[in-house]
């Protein structure tokens, strides 16, 4: 039978492999000694003192974590490794959060950047129009040529001849063309064009009886007219149409100067006759109240009236190039 120390020895044995198992199981560094061997029961011997010995040994970085033996069993801890940047979640990571940072700079650049170039590409410069506006109050005369871009105001009611990218609820069901009342718009910015297959060039004056066409600025569409009837007044419609490389007939439009004047100028009173329909450009004080709340119908009549005169108001005039 068994002497009272040694259960003693056996149950402070227990105890010491419990404490060292639930310290590596909480992931913490062990204070203790990282081996301890066990004597067998079978080989177990008494010092000469009289007191149990218990053989502790270094545990070698190479050695396994359990190692049995014929004499002894060897029970060997190792030390918890430190927490590593691998061991975060990969959002956590500070290489993932550098990217996102760069990621939001390129956006911000990108958005930044669409917004000058489409923005400076669309809306002439206050100063170009300020120049030409200059020019005419000072009594010198500012000819229209191909290229120039420019608003043309309705003689009688002063409103812009003006374009958006909404298109009519009947007719063609096209993009809509209205009158403007306000002078700060730049969706009333036409590009004067030259018709197709002639020898006409950007900077040439234009003279009275020319076919000319007025692309949209913004849209890039053009003039148009057909037979369909106008959504207010029942007149032939007028809308925008085509596209850069997408033009016909239905865009020609014949320059007619009013007066004793041959050649197209600013602030000269003109009339513009469709060639298809043989309808003059034309205007008047009846608005929408839906689509384009306060603006006024744009349209096509047939017979010469004062509400189809219109005058080149502001806009940027190019110089004239052609040789005399």
């Amino acid at each position: 039978m068994k002497q009272p120390k040694y259960y003693l020895n056996d149950l402070a044995e227990t105890i010491y492999k419990a404490k060292q198992i639930w310290l590596i199981w909480q992931g913490r560094e062990c204070a203790l000694p990282l081996s301890f061997d066990l004597d067998s029961k079978s080989g177990r011997t008494v010092a000469s003192s009289g007191s149990q010995n218990l053989s502790r040994r270094k545990a070698s970085s190479s050695s396994p974590s359990q190692q049995q033996t014929s004499g002894s069993t060897r029970i060997v801890y190792r030390e918890s490794r430190s927490t590593s940047e691998s061991d975060f979640p990969i959002w956590q990571q500070n290489w993932f959060i550098a990217l996102l940072f760069v990621m939001a700079l390129g956006f911000f650049a990108l958005a930044l950047f669409l917004f000058i170039t489409l923005d400076s590409d669309v809306v002439p410069s206050s100063a170009a129009s300020a120049s030409a506006s200059a020019a005419s109050s000072e009594g010198v005369e500012v000819q229209i040529t191909y290229g120039t871009v420019l608003k043309l105001m309705h003689e009688k009611t002063k409103f812009r001849l003006h374009s958006h990218d909404v298109p009519y609820g009947s007719g063609s069901g096209q993009q809509s063309v209205t009158g403007f009342p306000s002078v700060d718009d730049s969706n009333s910015y036409w590009i004067v064009r030259p018709q197709p297959g002639t020898n006409a060039k950007q900077g040439d004056s234009i003279k009275s009886g020319t076919i000319i066409r007025l692309q949209h600025m913004r849209t890039r569409k053009w003039l148009h007219s057909h037979l369909h009837a106008s959504p207010i007044s029942g007149n032939l419609e007028v809308s925008c149409f085509g596209g850069e490389n997408e033009s016909d007939t239905g865009d020609y439009w014949r320059l007619l100067i009013e007066g004793s004047g041959k050649t197209w100028k600013q602030d000269q009173k003109i009339r513009l006759q469709h060639i298809d329909t043989g309808g003059y450009l034309h205007s008047h004080d009846k608005k929408y109240s839906r689509i384009a709340g306060g603006q006024q119908e744009v349209c096509g009549v047939r017979e010469k009236r004062a509400d189809n005169v219109w005058l080149a108001a502001e806009g940027v005039y190019l110089p004239v190039t052609e040789s005399k």
